[in-house]
């Protein structure tokens, strides 16, 4: 396990790169340690970890048995968080997920105390979490911003790290309810799953039929993932490539002067300042990973499809004609170099 050691106010030289070092190794000690168990999932996988390390939430978008709830439970074990899981159906209320006040009695006399729901947790698995009614969503809205929870006028702060690793399936449509676009914007990244290749699936078949299944341990904490969060913090941005971000996400916008012609199009809400936010740390993130102290545009460019594409909103004739939001995000891109 990591010796956790909190860090200074201002950095020197030397202090950055062993900062940045330890965040390195704590990643890839992760990354390593997850994927003795989880196949065909590389890039998916490092995504995750990526927003872990920015302390973001992440939607994860595929059809049924790709690996997406094996994934964060294996992450669970691996970082030691406390976990719990929340399977999303129509009769879910919002008191389940967040908790409720009861009465109980107590030398006599009888008082409301608040109950705790599953949201209290480090990592909170919220499975198919398209199928609750919007009111039962929307629950979440307050954990995911704010990190805490008020029920009856009372405020109660959620532990940290606190993260949401939701599922989702894009092909049903009988029984789900879309995931307003509030709750959206509050997701890091949102990932697609993809399906495994013939090679990859046959490791698959290897590792969880045979008759040693491997065992995670815990190889980091959730102290771990807070430090690292902070080193991300503490990597400079140069003004020509953060002007590069920014007008990524105003590019996204169909009344922006400057933006692609199938934006105008197909697009009818933009990125959200929180689609910047989570572009910079995540690029924040990459460099270290590459062993740079600095962003380049090319780590923007990485993570701009993940956080942006479930911030497009399109036009009633981008849905008509099946637009992706990736395939606009790339225009966008490509209207800038």
């Amino acid at each position: 396990m990591s010796t956790v050691t909190p860090l200074p106010t201002d950095l020197t030289q030397e202090e950055a790169e062993s900062a940045a070092g330890h965040f390195v190794e704590t990643f890839n000690t992760i990354r390593n340690e997850v994927s003795r168990f989880i196949v065909s999932q590389g890039d998916v996988l490092e995504q995750v970890l990526i927003a872990l390390s920015c302390e973001g939430h992440v939607l994860l978008e595929g059809v049924p048995g790709l690996g997406k709830t094996a994934l964060v439970t294996t992450i669970a074990q691996a970082v030691q968080l406390t976990f719990r899981r929340i399977q999303f159906t129509p009769d879910l209320l919002p008191a389940d997920i967040v908790g409720s006040m009861i009465l109980v009695e107590r030398d006599g006399e009888k008082r409301l105390e608040f109950q705790r729901g599953p949201v209290f947790t480090n990592l909170l698995l919220a499975d198919e979490i398209n199928r609750a009614t919007p009111k039962t969503q929307s629950a979440l809205l307050e954990t995911m911003q704010e990190r805490s929870v008020t029920v009856a006028g009372e405020t109660s702060h959620l532990d940290r790290p606190f993260f949401v690793l939701a599922t989702q399936n894009p092909v049903e449509s009988d029984g789900t309810y879309p995931l307003p676009e509030a709750q959206l914007d509050r997701f890091f990244f949102k990932l697609n799953v993809p399906l495994p290749s013939e090679d990859d699936l046959s490791q698959i078949l290897d590792r969880t039929t045979g008759a040693h299944v491997p065992q995670i341990e815990p190889v980091a904490s959730g102290e771990d993932l807070i430090r690292m969060a902070r080193v991300v913090r503490y990597v400079p941005v140069e003004e020509d490539v953060q002007r590069y971000l920014i007008r990524i996400v105003r590019r996204s916008h169909a009344d922006d002067a400057a933006a692609p012609e199938s934006v105008r199009r197909f697009v009818r809400h933009g990125a959200s300042p929180r689609a910047a936010q989570a572009m910079l740390a995540a690029a924040r993130c990459r460099a270290l990973l590459a062993g740079r102290f600095h962003v380049s545009r090319s780590d923007i460019d990485r993570v701009a499809a993940p956080a942006i594409r479930h911030r497009l909103i399109l036009s009633f004739e981008g849905e008509a004609e099946g637009i992706r939001p990736d395939t606009l995000v790339g225009d966008i891109i490509d209207s800038l170099n």
